[in-house]
């Protein structure tokens, strides 16, 4: 590449080509571990450095109107054709030129290899969501203070700084400013809140949704304390199945842990609808309760295992609803079906948690469960009833496994070959 460029700037990318066309080819097997973990710190300096270059550039492309140059519709656009980046990556380098043109501290501390690219970006980022109308001296301190925090902090921590950033350096605004800040973005989460569902066809539904902070903190604070305890790291020790992976990864355990939420809903907290509470509704033959195959029905619509029904009718978030050969209703979920509070109270003092060999989920991570089946004119007796965890509640109803109950009360299952 020539380096007798007109301009001294491009003068000085020519001759930066030359350089590194020194070194492409060069091997690195003689380097030390010193002299590598200093040449990826100062090739990390030089990165910046043309980033502040770069952004120069565009900064100075915009006032020339370089995108006239193929009739791009603008300079993001002429720059994701010209570098075949995306436009996504090219909006972004034109934003941190627009940027550090307002913020020149913020761009001499990139061009000097202080910062890296992405800090930049967040601290303007920051500093243009500050007060239109403050004073410039507090801004001028600002900008001084995130770049100084540039240098213990990453983009991520920087982010949350520039949020409190007048916090530190003009208290009497920033707590005016916060309050303002946080009511203007309360109303408008208030008014964007969504939840939608849809199912998939295979037995799933997914969804998606958005919510003011404070509920969804309400929300991950609940299912963390679902996901939290022990048993919830993949305890397999009370079956004999092969082991599972000691963690799992963390969207699944908070996906078990948002079914039990759900699952646990106290229907009589909940608002009426159609004269009843708004509790889902379970349909089944005697036949599937009493163990048969036959799917049940779901008052919304939907149909359920046999398998599922009978392990929820063991609990009172649901109405069950048993059907005789005529589909006359035989029984709709009797009181007496559901062990009381005292009950559970008992248990968990007896029980300690979940009666599962190996587990050991807390009494409040269990349900109650009947060792003879109500179907089976069962009672709901503290004697013939047992604590056990959401898990191990579904495979003490999953014709997959046999189990035994030891002399200790402890279950053990045996998957079925």
């Amino acid at each position: 590449m020539s380096t007798t460029a007109a301009h001294p700037v491009g003068s000085a990318v020519a001759r930066a080509h030359v350089v590194l066309d020194e070194v492409a080819e060069m091997s690195t097997w003689s380097m030390s571990q010193a002299e590598t973990a200093q040449a990826i710190v100062e090739a990390s300096r030089l990165q910046a450095r043309l980033a502040a270059v770069q952004s120069r550039l565009l900064e100075h492309a915009d006032t020339v109107a370089v995108q006239e140059r193929n009739a791009s519709p603008s300079l993001a656009v002429w720059h994701s054709n010209v570098t075949r980046s995306t436009k996504r990556e090219s909006f972004r380098q034109v934003r941190l030129a627009e940027g550090l043109a307002r913020h020149v501290l913020v761009r001499e501390a990139l061009g000097r290899g202080d910062l890296v690219a992405e800090q930049a970006s967040v601290i303007c980022t920051s500093l243009d969501a500050l007060p239109d109308d403050l004073d410039p001296a507090v801004l001028e301190q600002a900008t001084a203070a995130l770049v100084a925090f540039a240098g213990v902090h990453d983009a991520k921590a920087l982010r949350v700084l520039g949020r409190r950033i007048l916090d530190v350096v003009a208290p009497e605004v920033g707590e005016a400013w916060e309050a303002e800040l946080l009511d203007r973005e309360e109303r408008e989460a208030e008014k964007s809140s969504v939840f939608r569902m849809r199912e998939d066809g295979h037995g799933r539904i997914k969804g998606s949704f958005t919510v003011p902070s404070l509920v969804g903190q309400m929300l991950e604070k609940a299912l963390m304390a679902f996901a939290a305890p022990k048993h919830q790291i993949a305890n397999r020790a009370s079956t004999d199945k092969a082991p599972e992976p000691v963690r799992r990864p963390t969207a699944r355990r908070l996906g078990d842990a948002f079914v039990e939420l759900i699952e646990r809903l106290d229907p009589k907290r909940l608002p009426r609808a159609g004269g009843v509470n708004a509790t889902v509704v379970v349909t089944m033959t005697l036949a599937s309760l009493q163990g048969g195959l036959a799917a049940a029905a779901l008052d919304t619509g939907g149909r359920i295992s046999a398998g599922d029904a009978r392990r929820l009718a063991c609990e009172a978030g649901i109405v069950p609803v048993v059907l005789d050969g005529e589909s006359k209703p035989l029984d709709v979920g009797r009181a007496k079906r559901f062990f009381t509070k005292t009950q559970r109270i008992a248990m968990g003092i007896r029980d300690g948690g979940c009666t599962a060999r190996g587990c050991d989920a807390p009494p409040a991570m269990c349900h109650a469960h009947h060792d003879d089946p109500w179907s089976h004119h069962g009672l709901t007796d503290l004697a013939r009833g047992r604590l056990l965890c959401p898990y191990h509640h579904r495979r003490i109803h999953d014709p997959d496994y046999e189990v035994d109950i030891g002399a200790d009360n402890q279950v053990t299952f045996h998957h079925r070959t």
